[in-house]
């Protein structure tokens, strides 16, 4: 089970949903529904893991909540 922050936003000009994982550089999928792009982001995160492992790159241990300051 992934434990990275998922971001999830709708863009206008993909018309799709974005998910984006802050803590993994490049790491981002979309969608048509939100479902999707959660579903689409789940194996790109996984896929992503697995490139960082086969070139040596460190992967990030995931944060949890992030603490937002106003």
């Amino acid at each position: 089970m992934n434990k990275y922050e998922i971001i999830i936003y709708w863009s206008d000009d993909d018309s799709s949903y974005i998910a984006e994982v802050p803590e993994l550089p490049g790491c981002m999928a979309d969608g048509k529904t939100y479902h999707e792009a959660l579903e689409n982001v789940e194996i790109i995160i996984m896929e992503w893991v697995d490139t960082a492992k086969s070139i040596g790159r460190e992967i990030p241990k995931p944060r949890g909540k992030r603490l937002i300051y106003a």
